[in-house]
């Protein structure tokens, strides 16, 4: 079983967007309880199906698989729960770590969230500058969430 151990962060200024170009993002939940979410999503020609388990604290099992591009699109228009998560994804390397940086559009447009992946809840790590509001355990920021209640009806 692998495990994500992973925390999320509000960002602040424009400084991050000189850094990276972004990778075009489509996802949808074919199950969105927290217990298991079940996501398939396109990243630029690529496509994936996702499996993962209930958060605890910054910890969850993660499963991934690539799939078909052309069965992604049919599941995502067919049968992903709507809306769909529609996102342009950053990715910055600062030291050791890979910041990933998820701008939003659709019914979540004006949301910029960063992830870091650790290998331990407890890892140190330095934050850059436009690193904001720690949100890891705010659940109104988990992908499975925003398609129930997108930012822009916060």
């Amino acid at each position: 079983m692998a495990k994500e151990i992973e925390r999320k962060f509000l960002i602040k200024g424009e400084a991050w967007r000189a850094l990276a170009e972004g990778t075009m993002y489509r996802q949808g939940y074919l199950n969105s309880a927290k217990e298991r979410t079940v996501r398939v999503r396109t990243v630029g020609d690529k496509a994936f199906l996702t499996i993962k388990g209930i958060t605890v604290g910054a910890t969850r099992a993660e499963y991934e698989y690539e799939i078909p591009f052309a069965d992604c699109n049919a599941l995502l228009d067919d049968l992903a729960e709507k809306p769909l998560i529609e996102k342009k994804r950053y990715k910055i390397k600062q030291g050791e770590f890979t910041w990933e940086i998820d701008e939003f559009f659709g019914d979540n447009q004006g949301l910029i969230v960063a992830e870091i992946e650790l290998t331990s809840e407890d890892q140190k790590f330095d934050k850059p500058d436009w690193i904001g509001d720690e949100v890891t355990g705010d659940p109104r920021y988990f992908n499975s969430n925003l398609i129930k209640h997108p930012f822009t009806r916060w």
